[in-house]
């Protein structure tokens, strides 16, 4: 199976640097990575300066310059369209270290036949879980992370995981060729933030499966792009924003008869999340997001089109 490594950058050559070695690593040796570089021409002439055309054992690295920021969803799709001869797309995040055997592992899952879509164990910390996949709140408008906290010592009990699935975290997933021929893209109206949960949704409405591999280890840093991690009053308004306006999005799309009970559900949880950590700001950045979900609007917003490198 001939798998294309996708990778969406915005100006983090460093994350991407350090994913590349790690990816070098890998004892599954049949791949290429393809990188969409959505930062602009700067960017892009100093990612190639940095990198290699191949890999240790000679897998071939293709970078292609966005020609504007098109943001993650749209960054994986051009990574897709521009792959030629691959059986399955891996889309992992930058800010990701895939441990060797990750890839041999989702490999050997997808051969199985039972999934479409797989997705591994994600670690937040060594030792830490950060992810066994997601479970989408349809009536609450909210995603939430399964085993989120779990010690890496603990059992799995893999087939509840797996009857849990909503989705399949956006940082590392491996996508089957029936999946995109049957399903299609991602969606690039959402620009970034819930493009995996939906698209895993979509899926899963046209009879796909979504399969789970606790041996497929993946290291992410989590928001190093997009300051989506770190302290919570500290977070910037992109992160915050897209967040909350897609979650509405998402309930919209995939769940339309439940949007107003699941918007306002969304309102209540932003009030509460965000005034029991006393963060005005992001309060209001989180306001700002969700009221633009009911009013169905979607891209990029005006008020972040130059943090994005847009103007």
């Amino acid at each position: 199976m001939h798998v294309a490594v996708c990778v969406v950058g915005f100006r983090n050559g460093n994350d991407i640097e350090s994913c590349l070695h790690a990816l070098a690593r890998s004892s599954y040796r049949d791949f290429e990575v393809i990188i969409c570089e959505n930062g602009g021409a700067s960017a892009f002439t100093q990612l190639q300066g940095r990198l290699q055309r191949t890999l240790f054992n000679g897998q071939p690295v293709s970078l292609f310059l966005a020609p504007r920021n098109l943001g993650y969803a749209g960054g994986v799709n051009l990574c897709v369209q521009q792959s030629r001869g691959a059986d399955a797309w891996w889309v992992l995040n930058p800010d990701t270290l895939p441990e060797p055997d990750a890839l041999r592992e989702l490999v050997l899952e997808m051969g199985q036949g039972r999934a479409q879509v797989i997705g591994g164990l994600v670690l937040s910390d060594p030792d830490v879980v950060g992810a066994y996949g997601g479970r989408w709140r349809a009536w609450l408008a909210r995603a939430e992370a399964i085993g989120l906290g779990s010690r890496t010592s603990e059992l799995i009990d893999r087939s509840a995981v797996e009857c849990d699935l909503s989705y399949i975290p956006g940082c590392s997933m491996l996508i089957s060729r029936d999946f995109i021929e049957k399903v299609g893209l991602m969606r690039e109206d959402y620009f970034l933030y819930g493009e995996e949960v939906e698209w895993c949704l979509r899926g899963l409405a046209q009879g796909m499966k979504l399969g789970f591999t606790p041996s497929a280890r993946v290291h992410h840093k989590l928001g190093t792009t997009t300051g989506a991690g770190g302290e919570i009053r500290n977070r910037r308004k992109l992160a915050i924003y897209l967040d909350e306006r897609n979650k509405i999005l998402i309930t919209r799309d995939r769940y339309p008869a439940r949007l107003p009970f699941a918007a306002l559900s969304a309102l209540a949880l932003i009030f509460l999340r965000y005034s029991r950590h006393r963060a005005w700001r992001q309060l209001g950045y989180a306001l700002q997001g969700w009221a633009m979900g009911p009013a169905n609007q979607r891209g990029v917003p005006r008020s972040l089109r130059s943090e994005l490198g847009l103007d």
